[in-house]
């Protein structure tokens, strides 16, 4: 990002940003041919009569993202400029889980308003992959405190026994993705619905039908948390997932890992010797090749 900020600001706001520099605890000064200049520790902010409005400092970012984005510019360019915003109501739906052997998968749908996706901006959100699991729980803690969302969180149990239903974990996704969508179109009365397309478009849209859903325009789009509101959703699942594995792992006394690689097939097999085999499909993914080496059947 470049050392100064500079932009233009309609000159009406001028009395209220002069009014939030103060209560922000800014000192006030006056340049030549400038409104006012403001200075903060590792902030100097200039209001020129022209209208232009320069900010600098080390902690411009900060600045910027939480106060001038939001409360003056409406616009959110400089924080996110590899995305374009877009402020239209919508659900979006993600899942978590997928690819983990223990525990169960979780499908989080987030309905955003305008002012949810001003929200969901401020706290920085993007794709849950790329996030902290302990960054995850905050920010979930925040979204879920003011925007309308839904939880699928299907445990290991019932996940199997769907699976044995379904043969084919698509069809079990796009019916948590479908229940989902259900539960919040029901809260909101929103029918603009995107997702992160994991499969031909065809399994979500007919799960969506079997839910009795007819009014809705659905989007379906690769890389889906480049859309804030799917990176929202994302959050959603992976922190329902984490909520999940947690509950496991109190419920058995055990330390249940995330993944399906090499470590985890060790884990699982110390889970056998410790609570049996027949205790495994209570807390994994039974279609997964990593339950065949737990239990040395490869």
């Amino acid at each position: 990002m470049a050392d100064c900020f500079v932009t233009k600001i309609e000159l009406n706001l001028k009395d209220k940003l002069q009014k939030d520099l103060i209560d922000q605890g800014f000192e006030l000064f006056t340049p030549p041919h400038s409104f006012f200049s403001a200075k903060r520790n590792g902030i100097v902010i200039c209001l020129y009569k022209s209208g232009k409005l320069t900010v600098q400092g080390k902690n411009k970012n900060e600045f910027i993202s939480y106060y001038l984005e939001p409360e003056i510019l409406k616009d959110f360019t400089y924080s996110y400029p590899e995305i374009g915003i877009d402020f239209t109501p919508r659900i979006g739906i993600d899942e978590a889980g997928k690819g983990d052997f223990f525990g169960p998968l979780s499908v989080g749908g987030l309905y955003s308003s305008q002012e949810c996706i001003k929200l969901l901006m401020t706290l920085g959100v993007k794709d849950s992959k790329s996030m902290s699991d302990k960054s995850i729980r905050q920010i979930a803690k925040e979204i879920k405190k003011h925007c309308k969302y839904s939880v699928v969180n299907i445990y290991p149990n019932k996940y199997n026994e769907l699976y044995k239903g379904f043969l084919n974990i698509n069809s079990l996704l796009a019916w948590g993705h479908a229940t989902a969508i259900d539960t919040l179109i029901k809260q909101t009365n929103c029918n603009f619905v995107t997702i992160d397309q994991f499969a031909k478009e065809s399994y979500v849209a007919n799960a969506v039908k079997k839910k009795g859903i007819t009014d809705i325009k659905l989007q379906q789009q690769h890389k889906g948390e480049s859309d804030i509101v799917i990176a929202g959703a994302s959050i959603i699942a992976r922190d329902a997932f984490l909520e999940g594995l947690s509950k496991l792992s109190s419920q058995y006394q055990f330390d249940f890992p995330k993944g399906a690689a090499n470590k985890v097939i060790g884990i699982g097999k110390s889970f056998v010797d410790r609570f049996g085999p027949e205790e495994l499909s209570n807390v994994c993914k039974e279609h997964f090749k990593t339950r065949n080496a737990v239990l040395g059947l490869n």
